[in-house]
């Protein structure tokens, strides 16, 4: 039998009504139903379960690695220089593990401040190791088989044409992310629901139309790519 993983995490707050977190698990559920036995779900909500902040030994081992070139994963625990380096390999190698064991990888993601949250960030920051998606033998990525399926959420309009398009720090952000980590673009899949506070926010209130049909395309998106 083959096997496969999805590896999902929420970095928004856990409102009840959270647009991202209601959509990622709708598309985890797809995903389970589909790939029974052979699929293996892992979550990690990154705001009850944080990823620390990086300290400064992340910085001074990882400036050594990169000047050594493409040093493999296994060997960077010998290059750790003290009990600050050595701990904060602790806390980074288990996660850069992770992310390489996934197939797919579902990111829910509310815009926050034009942005991702910081939440995300923290996880982005902690797993950018360098060299860590470099296969030394081949100078590939190791990340060139792996899908990524990020479902956002934007209080507002954001897309292209619409008066806000150029305050959208948060899925150009996360598509020259992923890319440059070396997901293929035909790999890298994000799915935004739009004005997602039309129902709250006297001002978006007209919107409501736009902001269902938009929630409803992410949806049918969600469970198109959940059964693929």
């Amino acid at each position: 039998m083959t096997t496969t993983t999805l590896l999902h995490l929420d970095s928004g707050t856990g409102l009840a009504d959270s647009v991202s977190r209601a959509l990622t698990a709708r598309f985890a559920t797809a995903w389970r139903a589909h790939h029974g036995a052979a699929g293996t779900h892992l979550h990690r909500d990154l705001v009850a379960d944080p990823v620390p902040a990086l300290g400064t030994g992340y910085a001074t081992l990882g400036r050594r690695v990169e000047r050594q070139g493409v040093v493999p994963l296994r060997d960077v625990a010998a290059l750790a220089d003290g009990p600050h380096e050595q701990h904060e390999w602790h806390l980074t190698r288990p996660l850069i593990d992770q992310l390489l064991t996934a197939d797919t990888v579902l990111l829910g993601v509310p815009m926050y401040n034009l942005t991702v949250p910081a939440t995300l960030k923290a996880w982005i920051d902690r797993i950018t190791f360098p060299g860590a998606y470099t296969d030394p033998a081949t100078g590939q990525s190791l990340l060139h088989r792996t899908r990524v399926v990020v479902a956002a959420a934007r209080g507002g309009g954001y897309e292209p044409g619409t008066p806000r398009e150029a305050f959208d720090f948060q899925i150009p952000y996360l598509r020259a992310y992923f890319t440059t980590l070396g997901v293929p673009a035909e790999r890298l899949h994000i799915v935004a629901a739009e004005l997602t506070r039309a129902d709250d926010v006297p001002a978006l209130n007209d919107l409501k139309p736009l902001a269902a049909r938009s929630l409803t395309d992410a949806r049918t998106t969600l469970d198109e790519l959940a059964t693929s």
